[in-house]
């Protein structure tokens, strides 16, 4: 036995290999417990330090990219103090918006001719194309209304066409104005959308100084259509009503419906609004009627109805005068706006005549803005107060 024991302590040979315990804690400690070549290990090593080294080369690169912009905002910035300058570099989203909508307008062609001796300025609308569709079927229904700033009382408008986005006017009005004021004045031609049961949207306008055209010669050419500007005349407020006529009987019905936006006339901001309804033959006054006062409104509801008897023979000769007062107890009463229908009518009120004329026994409502008295009794061209021999039944 200690034979036995003396040969199982013999030294190995140098050729022998000798295997060893490794120390726990040691690296090769803890690979030797991966269940893999070590070939593999260091492979799988490899690997994940390039994906680590191009990790942190993005993440360098997303941070230079978010740091650049803010350092070329902060060069423009201070190196720009103009506002011009500026809004040439960067323009703002407003001015945008409104250059692709000047663009949607559409264009007027339109012809100026001055008559030196009669000091007479002749405008003449010819046609529109592109214009913006204002109406949900794509369309719109245009008219064009036309004035000089020295006198913005006196304008003229064009017919209606409907649905049509490139309308044909051919119409033109006469202007007088003194060549001294010429220079001083601005032509307006606004171009609307008619719509009978609300208020007329505007399309576009063009607004021509004619200090700046050569009224030496006749001139013909297209503007484009602009925003409408701000500066307008005094706005005197609208009214709805309707007409119906019943040939077989000669009756002539007219519904004051209601008012809105009137002007002021009271110290408190307010108004005692109401209609009368005049009848002229032959440009002389025949029949009147009027409707109840409403107190301290600027948006008054009548709803009242007036039946005239006309004689069909005298249909084409009567003109209706609608008319808005305020009520005073103490001083006058004074006129706020009118307006006057018939075949002598322009524009919108010789469209609403006319509906009525070819729909008889049929109410068609429609709303109107009021214009200036003194305008409207001008192209009345009154020849007296006095009444016709004619009674109302």
């Amino acid at each position: 036995m200690a034979m036995a024991a003396r040969k199982g302590r013999t030294t190995a040979s140098p050729h022998t290999s000798i295997t060893t315990t490794a120390w726990p804690g040691s690296l090769d400690g803890w690979l030797s417990w991966i269940p893999l070549p070590k070939w593999a290990l260091i492979t799988v090593a490899v690997a994940g330090a390039i994906l680590l080294l191009l990790f942190l080369i993005c993440i360098v690169k997303c941070c230079c990219r978010k740091k650049k912009p803010k350092k070329k905002e902060r060069i423009g910035l201070c190196a720009v103090s103009n506002s011009t300058t500026t809004s040439l570099v960067q323009p703002e989203m407003e001015d945008l918006e409104q250059g692709v909508e000047q663009k949607r307008r559409g264009k007027l062609q339109y012809s100026l001719e001055y008559n030196f001796r009669k000091q007479e300025l002749k405008v003449g609308v010819k046609q529109a194309v592109e214009l913006k569709a204002m109406d949900s079927g794509g369309t719109s229904d245009p008219y064009v209304i036309v004035y000089i700033t020295s006198d913005v009382k006196k304008r003229y408008e064009t017919k209606v066409y409907r649905k049509t986005l490139n309308p044909i006017f051919n119409e033109s009005f006469t202007f007088q104005i003194p060549q001294a004021e010429v220079s001083e004045s601005t032509l307006v031609m606004q171009i609307y959308d008619f719509n009978r049961f609300a208020k007329h949207d505007i399309i576009g306008e063009v607004r021509l100084p004619l200090a700046s055209v050569d009224l030496q010669h006749v001139i013909e050419q297209w503007s484009d259509l602009a925003a409408a500007s701000k500066v307008e005349e005094e706005h005197l407020g609208e009214i709805c009503f309707s007409l119906r006529y019943v040939p077989s009987t000669g009756k002539l019905t007219v519904l004051i419906l209601e008012a809105k936006q009137l002007k002021r006339m009271d110290s408190d901001g307010l108004s005692d609004p109401f209609v009368k309804v005049h009848l002229i033959l032959n440009r002389k006054k025949w029949k009147k009627k009027k409707t109840s006062v409403k107190k301290n409104t600027l948006s008054p509801y009548f709803n009242e109805m007036f039946v005239f008897e006309v004689p069909f023979s005298q249909i084409q000769n009567v003109d209706v005068v609608i008319s808005v007062w305020d009520h005073d107890k103490v001083t006058k009463n004074e006129p706020i706006g009118k307006l006057f229908l018939g075949c002598r009518a322009t524009g919108n009120q010789l469209r609403h005549w006319s509906d009525m004329l070819s729909n008889p026994r049929r109410p068609l409502a429609q709303w109107h803005i009021l214009q200036p008295p003194e305008v409207v009794d001008k192209a009345l061209g009154l020849k007296s107060h006095l009444k016709l021999p004619l009674h109302s039944r």
